[in-house]
């Protein structure tokens, strides 16, 4: 699985190689063999941008999602996350902002699959749930499960 993690600035606390290993592990987990994506890790104003651009929606938002359609090379797509978008949430959601992060690119992943909440009755919310919990399980020291 190639990753590539592009960061319009340095942001201590975010950690790109956990991300490209959750990236890889998803890629398993989900049975989707070599394959690429980009993530964009940006602010705001940044995803606002693109949020109005390609979905007509004039405001940011946590996470969007582009998939490449018929994966050429293995590219499944870009994913953008805002990070002060997901800071507030991660506050909201009693988690670190590597945490949240995570949890973002889990569910920008699922869309890249194909996967929709808004029209798949609860699955894409499961599955999500599951993933973070797997790897959750993984990342906890072998004393401690």
């Amino acid at each position: 699985m190639e990753l590539i993690v592009l960061r319009r600035r340095r942001h201590p606390v975010v950690d790109a190689r956990a991300c490209r290993r959750l990236v890889r592990h998803l890629a398993e987990r989900m049975e989707r063999g070599p394959a690429a994506c980009a993530i964009l890790l940006c602010d705001d104003r940044e995803i606002e941008t693109l949020n109005r651009r390609f979905l007509h929606r004039p405001q940011p938002t946590d996470v969007l999602a582009f998939p490449a359609g018929e994966p050429a090379g293995g590219h499944l797509g870009d994913i953008a996350i805002s990070l002060e978008t997901a800071a507030r949430q991660a506050t909201r959601h009693g988690r670190t902002l590597q945490g949240e992060v995570h949890a973002l690119i889990v569910h920008g992943f699922l869309h890249l699959l194909g996967y929709d909440h808004e029209t798949d009755g609860g699955e894409m919310r499961r599955t999500e749930r599951a993933l973070l919990r797997e790897w959750a399980a993984r990342r906890r020291p072998r004393g401690r499960r």
